[in-house]
């Protein structure tokens, strides 16, 4: 397919006339970069951009928070965790209030961090939490293979891994078009974007992060669209390869293994989830706590669930920018640096 410059691409948006179109920005560094970049603003009102499930934090169930502040209040373990989860809401408690009750939280920027901070405290029990996608489970899988290899014992991982080609399949009829995600795929490659189109007819495009990439696969989409035919394009082709990072997707088979799992507003995905395998049982959290089964309990005013699936965009829920705030927020998606009512909030207000 054609590319396009900015002042191709830009033409090709602003001047859409055809009927109403539906692009889902799986990814939620996407969204904000949208946002910032200025770029929904060129849109017509028959182009839709709606959000997905491309924020790790944002699918994260509610349970698993409440699993995090167990082990940090009943455990006594020291939790460590990317900033962003630290401030999600649980059934009662965050990480945050379950700190101001005199938990060890955390921040590090790898579970390398946590694995030195192990080493450091041998007295103490070390568990990383482990939110992500394909593009950060490499390193938390060879954290675990350095823990073993160094003899370090006092070190888990409390897994909430999870892989995009199931989500896609829940989501393939919300929208139009996918706008997938760069950096998902400079991992899996585009063999899961190329299945969902010859499976399914389901169209989409791998698209960057510079305002030339996202205007280009923008246009993309609105070209093919209006082609009638379903359709896929890598836009991304200085970063993503037709068959991604092999070692990295070894890494991650080696450790770990498919299972079904929860996705906050999507509910069960089979074989969406990620565990450790049976040889790595010692590292799993869950096992060498025995922590019992949790069904955490959203709060009913967050609409979180339905922004997540595109059925609504964060200004229709009635606690957005009210009781909902970045500094005071009521659900996930407020929190993230990649949700989506964060960037509503940051840069679109009601748009």
């Amino acid at each position: 397919m054609k590319h396009y410059s900015i002042a191709e691409a830009k033409e090709i948006i602003t001047g859409y006339k055809g009927p109403h179109i539906r692009i889902m920005e799986v990814c939620g560094t996407h969204t904000h970069d949208i946002f910032k970049l200025g770029i929904r603003s060129l849109l017509p009102a028959n182009v839709e951009l709606i959000s997905g499930p491309g924020c790790p934090v944002c699918v994260t169930p509610v349970g698993y928070i409440d699993e995090a502040v167990m082990l940090a209040l009943e455990k006594q373990a020291i939790i460590c965790t990317f900033g962003d989860l630290i401030r999600v809401p649980g059934t009662k408690m965050s990480l945050a209030d379950a700190r101001r009750q005199g938990g060890d939280i955390r921040m590090v920027y790898s579970p390398m961090d946590a694995l030195d901070l192990a080493k450091e405290n041998p007295d103490r029990e070390v568990v990383f939490l482990a939110v992500g996608f394909e593009t950060t489970t490499p390193i938390t899988c060879l954290s675990v293979k350095h823990a073993i290899k160094f003899g370090i014992k006092n070190y888990s991982i409390l897994v909430a891994n999870k892989t995009m080609p199931n989500a896609y399949m829940a989501l393939k009829d919300s929208a139009d078009a996918f706008l997938y995600p760069g950096h998902v795929n400079a991992i899996t490659g585009e063999a899961v974007c190329k299945e969902m189109l010859e499976k399914y007819g389901v169209s989409g495009v791998i698209a960057g992060f510079t305002a030339e990439e996202l205007m280009d696969a923008m246009a993309v989409i609105i070209v093919g669209l209006q082609s009638g035919k379903p359709f896929f394009e890598n836009c991304y082709t200085r970063v993503v390869r037709e068959d991604g990072n092999v070692r990295a997707m070894e890494a991650i088979d080696e450790v770990m293994e498919a299972v079904d799992t929860e996705w906050r507003g999507l509910g069960i995905i089979p074989m969406s989830g990620l565990k450790l395998r049976d040889r790595f049982a010692a590292y799993d959290a869950r096992k060498k706590f025995g922590i019992p089964e949790i069904k955490g309990v959203p709060n009913p005013a967050c609409r979180c669930g339905e922004v997540l699936q595109g059925k609504c965009k964060p200004s229709d829920c009635k606690v957005f920018g009210t009781g909902c705030t970045p500094q005071h927020p009521v659900g996930a998606c407020m929190v993230s640096d990649e949700g989506a009512c964060s960037a509503y909030y940051q840069y679109g207000g009601a748009i």
